[in-house]
């Protein structure tokens, strides 16, 4: 292989080792050196990064019964996870991926570190199915998640778990959100098809959305620049609806950034009275209000924590509250595989403890008879039934009642959970989403 082929894998590696040493993917990836690399470069190191952390767990199965030590240093262990998954997983030749990587060890680590880099891929060719069947024997070498969270599923969806865990190792697919005050979606179809090698999927219960095949990175978009379509997955469009926003009401999105839901909620209803977008983040905020302008929208930007209303809440209560929590984000798993290596089994609780102060925080600010729509994009209870239930139960004096979200039931979410819906990874190719919908009694006894 050429330089240029090992550049690519020296990049890649790298994402992985800065991952796997606590950075998000974006981050790691730029850090990388991702930049310096051709445009055609860059996309195959994105793609060899993802593959490498979406199927690390499997890797490690395999290195372990190839290597003396349990774990390869951390360098070595990631550059060797990039070589697998080209190997097992890729169209790439197999001399191919085995010389890249060596090339790539020469340039990143020690000389006999390079010799065991190409040792163990050889080793791996010669004893393939006999190392992929011993992989399969453990939870983790087959589902390729962490522990903790297989066992978390497994409790939680007894039913469900395993396909949860296929879904999390699929690449995702591209849904678009289309903007119907610049274009309508069978004219968004057309245009689509008709300047590129794009086929178009339309879900009739969706209004709005489509499905794009095959993806494609955001500047090759039809009518993206133009403000036409938003990249957003169908389980996060089906947040906003539940809403049921009117004109002239007044609505807070809490934990607004970086504005999908924003825009959604004003592509719904233009004639809102005020949208007031609240974001603790003022980098996530410049991105929202850059997704805003190239949408043609526009929206009251506030800086400012959701559980601290006394620093921006003017006194003026809201008809509706979008809260869109921060959580684990275990049913976004495929569009972001860094996330089976940055999460822990011990930060579950301190999010579920988050996301009831947010309730606490926001509800007051509901008018009597307005609704409240909790969000989140997780599959675990503790952050979606659970702070529910928790938030009913201290708040019996209020007598909320929790709506149902029937609108997202039919061929979507499941009405499984006991205080909302979840859609589940994978089900009709969505990600994972939980929505419950509370609405404040006109009046408290």
């Amino acid at each position: 292989m050429s330089g240029t082929g090992s550049g690519t894998r020296r990049v890649s590696a790298l994402t992985v080792y800065g991952v796997l040493r606590g950075r998000s993917y974006r981050p790691a990836l730029e850090e990388a050196g991702y930049r310096a690399l051709a445009p055609a470069r860059q996309a195959l190191a994105s793609e060899l990064a993802l593959g490498a952390l979406r199927w690390h767990q499997r890797h490690i199965k395999l290195l372990e019964q190839m290597m003396d030590r349990p774990r390869p240093p951390a360098k070595l262990g990631a550059l060797l996870s990039v070589g697998l998954f080209q190997l097992a997983r890729t169209r790439i030749p197999d001399h191919a991926a085995v010389s890249s990587c060596v090339s790539a060890a020469k340039a990143l680590l020690r000389p006999a570190q390079a010799r065991t880099v190409n040792a163990v891929l050889r080793r791996y060719l010669r004893e393939r199915p006999r190392l992929e069947d011993a992989a399969d024997q453990s939870l983790e070498g087959r589902y390729s998640h962490p522990g903790w969270l297989i066992r978390r599923l497994q409790a939680a969806w007894p039913g469900h778990w395993q396909s949860i865990l296929r879904a999390g190792n699929r690449k995702p697919p591209m849904w678009l959100r289309v903007n119907p005050a610049r274009t309508g979606r069978e004219s968004y179809r057309a245009q689509a098809t008709g300047s590129g090698p794009w086929r178009c999927i339309l879900p009739d219960d969706l209004p709005g959305a489509l499905r794009i095949d095959p993806p494609g990175a955001v500047g090759l978009i039809p009518g993206f620049g133009e403000g036409l379509v938003s990249i957003q997955d169908a389980g996060a469009q089906l947040a906003a609806p539940l809403l049921g926003v009117r004109p002239g009401m007044r609505v807070l999105d809490a934990c607004a950034a970086p504005g999908g839901k924003t825009a959604h909620l004003l592509e719904l209803c233009p004639q809102l009275g005020e949208l007031v977008a609240l974001d603790s983040d003022g980098d996530r905020l410049a991105r929202l209000e850059a997704n805003l302008a190239r949408l043609g929208l526009s929206a009251a930007v506030r800086r400012g924590d959701a559980l601290r209303p006394a620093q921006w809440f003017d006194g003026v209560a809201f008809d509706r509250i979008l809260l869109d929590a921060p959580c684990s984000t275990t049913g976004v798993i495929r569009r972001h595989p860094d996330i089976k290596h940055l999460r822990r089994d011990e930060d579950i609780a301190p999010f579920a403890s988050l996301q009831g102060r947010l309730l606490d925080a926001l509800w007051p600010l509901l008018k009597p008879g307005g609704r409240l729509l909790y969000s989140v994009c997780s599959v675990l209870p503790d952050e979606t039934d659970d702070v529910i239930r928790r938030f009913l139960g201290e708040n019996r004096g209020l007598a909320c009642e929790v709506r149902g979200c029937g609108g997202v039931s039919g061929g979507w979410a499941l009405p499984l959970a006991r205080h909302g819906y979840q859609l589940l990874p994978g089900r009709r190719c969505a990600d994972g989403h939980f929505n419950a919908l509370l609405e404040k009694p006109l009046q408290i006894d």
